[in-house]
């Protein structure tokens, strides 16, 4: 297939090199200069501008988007839409929220532009050895993709999850998951560490992974990040939220329907980011006033 790629970061970079190696004829584009030329230097035809790049793709054009969620991606669809025809497509191949998506596609129903979003899982490895690909949009836009996706998808890592914006709604709650997934594998990790029984720490992860019941993809990134130092010396405490368990909370809430544990991970990874917590300091004060408990001042040693 003849696809327009913009955004050649570390993700798209990898998509564009993977799909080009299985015959697929790409013109990337991304406002980077060094991407363009690593991309160049990976075999990928790169074009100059977007009206460059439409102009190169045959007729109805095909336009993929690996770009950040948000203005980014917002202000390319519209530019593109004043370049773009009645029949071609683009599709968002980023982590964009689920709710712009659906203006996204209203909007260009309006230009009779057509429109796809799919949710890309598996990060930068995956996307060199086959990421999971969750497709939103028409059946009959996803069956012409079909090809382009198998080439960039794990075998069988792929499925059309509905209409218009199903896709990033299903990588939405896909994230919210993995949030508390990450936690609870964090929270074991620190069990571990903190006993004061003699315990092989990496030995356990380990045997964890290669045959008992929690072995699982992230897990063996756990092992991998510990490989080098086991007592993360060095690697602070501040983890960010992408914004995805966040969209997943804030549907949970509007659905009603329980998320304690993602709800709880979320909330972890907020504490990690305060370098005080008011919260926290309020009930050390509270205890002392309550049942006379020692209050530690923060410049106790």
């Amino acid at each position: 297939m003849q696809i327009g790629f913009i955004g050649l970061g570390k993700m798209g970079l990898e998509m564009a090199a993977r799909a080009a190696s299985d015959g697929h004829a790409l013109i990337g584009c991304d406002t980077c200069e060094a991407a363009c030329e690593r991309a160049a230097k990976r075999g990928i035809k790169v074009a100059a501008s977007m009206q460059e790049m439409v102009n190169a793709l045959e007729k109805p054009c095909i336009i993929w988007l690996q770009t950040p969620p948000g203005t980014i991606t917002n202000t390319i669809i519209k530019e593109l839409s004043e370049l773009l025809k009645e029949g071609d497509m683009v599709i968002d191949g980023g982590n964009s929220d689920f709710r712009d998506t659906k203006k996204t596609a209203d909007y260009l129903m309006e230009k009779n532009i057509r429109f796809m979003d799919i949710g890309v899982s598996g990060g930068v490895a995956g996307a060199k050895k086959g990421c999971g690909m969750l497709i939103g949009g028409t059946k009959e836009d996803y069956e012409r993709m079909i090809p382009f996706i198998k080439s960039l998808a794990a075998p069988g890592g792929y499925a059309h999850c509905g209409g218009t914006a199903a896709g990033h709604y299903a990588k939405t709650i896909h994230n919210g998951v993995e949030y508390a997934i990450m936690q609870a594998y964090a929270e074991g990790y620190e069990m571990l560490m903190s006993s004061e029984i003699d315990v092989d720490v990496l030995g356990s992860l380990q045997a964890y992974q290669n045959g008992c019941s929690i072995r699982s993809h992230i897990l063996g990134k756990v092992i991998e990040a510990l490989q080098p130092d086991v007592a993360l010396e060095g690697v602070a405490d501040y983890v960010a939220d992408s914004g995805m368990g966040r969209w997943t909370i804030e549907e949970a809430t509007r659905l009603k329907v329980p998320t304690p544990t993602i709800s709880a991970a979320l909330q972890a990874r907020f504490r990690s980011q305060q370098e005080d917590s008011l919260s926290m300091q309020c009930i050390a004060a509270l205890r002392g006033t309550i049942g006379g408990h020692p209050v530690k001042r923060k410049d106790s040693k």
